[in-house]
């Protein structure tokens, strides 16, 4: 599809991008800007390839000594007339193929040096601490700008679709105070305030939560949160951005309808040759999530699902599986894969620190053939085809662990599910996973500490926390999911000042502590709190998974390396001794 480019009266670097030269535009005289991105002498006959974000169109001239000296990359502004190419010329690999400009005047802006650090058009394949030391190049690659492109328009739309559903965009402060939300803060150092810090917002949680005691009913921001995390493949270090949002007046059900909408239309409008999940998703509470597929971050891509074995071997012989938990995954119709193959799963177990893996096929009479049969009585054979429903030619694996069986067996069935190619690569499975436990014992503080957020209204109210053991009690919290990572996560919010301090108090927190902590919400609470609930959704890991990039950090246009240094601008880097005398701040040894 033609574009039709908005330029500037004066024109005096271009008149057209590349992407809007055609044939039509034969016989014309245009101006041109970018970079020169190759250099060919063919017999005596220089090509000159110019690169603008949109595309490239070759450039030739009768006068080969107007190109002596330039450089690859140097930015050039080239002015000519189009002509078309000879046909053995074409090059159906680009959209001005079939054209060229031939140079009535040619310009370097700006020139590069000869020696590049690396080839930007293969850029991607290069070391990705070169690739961030030069990231102005790198995102010269079309590839690498494609993606920041992507994650314009992505935002873009998410803006759209939110105001449209009257959403009101607010933005919070930066700058704020230290508080106990799961991870390492980023503090500042105040200058004004001798020994006081601010903290960068690890989320806009509280200010959202007032702003609905504050009776705005929808609120939404692209907000940047940062977090003194370890980086992952999934996850960025220091830094990233979510779609926040807050509803008043809502229960959990309106907060998951909206967060479907959003998933939806985005997936639909920019992944439109890909299978998405209809609404609505597909519900799991967290102990359906655990206990078929030993994660809360379920790829429901897998048709595998994980059954729980333990009772069957509750007097067996066979020590490996007495006293732990047992759980089990069978596969149908392989029992005539290779002896190699189960070896290769066998290792893959000891890779990720099971001590191996048992299994056993189902032959045709019914018996069992494999390493663990013989130590296994009739009863609990019978058993296990009752309850496993194993047929011939399935196999059953065995995952057995005291601590672990859940992660392992998780592990397990993503491994098949790559080995058995179960995985559909142009589906996004979504489901959201809910019913969260409010509190998880820590072995570490020796107490009971929030699982998930320390707002969350706990199911049952009061009468849940005064009635209940602490392992027994959920919140409603819950989590979108696609394909394996985490998307999303949200609660309806606590608003009851009562209930706010039983929650605090059974995670450890005093009455005093609880109002130094968290002092706004504290107060706002007593003056009409409304009931409110919200979520917010992963930006850069929703664009990853759109991008199918193997790297979060592929999503950024200026991202730090894995281990939190920007070798582009030397950060993080030392101040002066006057910097840190004005903010207060000794180094210690």
């Amino acid at each position: 599809m033609e574009k039709e480019w908005k330029s500037s009266t004066r024109q005096e670097y271009r008149t057209h991008k590349c992407c809007e030269l055609n044939e039509k535009c034969i016989d014309k005289e245009v101006r041109v800007a970018g970079f020169i991105e190759n250099v060919r002498d063919h017999g005596g006959v220089i090509f000159v390839d110019v690169r603008d974000d949109s595309g490239v169109i070759q450039v030739v001239s009768n006068d080969d000594s107007i190109f002596e000296g330039i450089t690859k990359e140097s930015s050039v502004t080239v002015k000519g007339v189009i002509r078309k190419r000879d046909e053995d010329d074409y090059n159906e690999r680009i959209i001005t193929g079939t054209i060229e400009l031939l140079v009535e005047e040619f310009t370097i802006l700006g020139k590069a040096n000869n020696v590049l650090p690396f080839e930007v058009i293969t850029s991607k394949e290069v070391n990705e601490d070169v690739r961030l030391k030069y990231r102005y190049l790198d995102l010269r690659n079309p590839k690498v700008k494609r993606n920041i492109i992507f994650r314009s328009k992505i935002i873009s739309f998410l803006r759209s679709l939110m105001s449209n559903d009257d959403f009101l965009e607010i933005q919070t402060p930066i700058l704020t105070a230290s508080s106990p939300e799961g991870a390492r803060d980023f503090i500042v150092p105040s200058r004004k305030y001798k020994g006081k810090f601010y903290a960068l917002p690890q989320a806009p949680q509280q200010f959202k939560q007032l702003l609905m005691c504050g009776g705005f009913d929808k609120y939404f921001q692209v907000a940047p949160c940062f977090r003194d995390e370890d980086a992952r493949s999934d996850r960025l270090y220091g830094e990233f951005y979510q779609l926040d949002l807050e509803m008043a007046f809502v229960n959990e059900e309106d907060v998951l309808e909206v967060g479907e909408k959003i998933f939806y239309e985005a997936f639909l409008e920019f992944a439109k040759d890909k299978k998405i999940s209809p609404r609505p998703f597909k519900r799991l509470t967290f102990k359906e999530a655990m206990d078929k597929y030993g994660t809360d971050k379920p790829d429901l891509r897998n048709p595998l699902e994980i059954i729980d074995v333990t009772s069957v071997f509750e007097e067996t012989t066979f020590r490996p599986f007495r006293g732990v938990d047992v759980k089990a995954i069978v596969v149908d119709d392989i029992a005539d894969k290779s002896n190699s193959w189960f070896n290769e799963l066998v290792d893959y177990a000891k890779e990720i620190g099971m001590p191996g893996i048992g299994y056993f096929k189902i032959m045709s009479d019914m018996s069992f053939a494999g390493p663990i049969d013989k130590f296994l009585s009739d009863d609990e054979r019978e058993e296990l085809i009752k309850v496993a429903k194993l047929k011939e030619d399935s196999v059953i694996f065995f995952i057995a662990d005291r601590n672990y069986a859940c992660k392992y067996a998780s592990l397990i069935r993503d491994e098949l599910g790559r080995k058995l190619d179960l995985i559909d690569k142009n589906e996004y499975a979504f489901c959201i996973v809910k019913d969260f436990p409010m509190f998880e014992w820590s072995e570490e503080d020796e107490k009971y500490i929030f699982t998930h957020n320390p707002f969350s209204m706990p199911q049952g109210g009061m009468d849940s926390l005064n009635n209940k053991k602490e392992d027994e009690i959920l919140a409603y919290q819950y989590d979108f999911v696609c394909n394996g990572v985490e998307m999303a996560s949200g609660a309806v919010r606590n608003h009851d000042i009562a209930i706010m301090k039983k929650v605090f108090e059974i995670a450890g927190y005093s009455e005093d502590e609880l109002q130094k902590r968290f002092k706004a919400l504290y107060e706002a609470f007593k003056y009409g709190a409304p009931p409110h609930a919200g979520m917010a959704l992963g930006i850069d890991r929703m664009i990853m998974l759109l991008l199918d990039e193997d790297s979060i950090r592929e999503t950024i246009a200026f991202p730090m390396t894995a281990g939190g240094t920007d070798l582009l601008m030397n950060s993080p880097s030392e101040v002066s001794e006057l910097q840190l005398r004005e903010d207060h701040i000794k180094i210690r040894d």
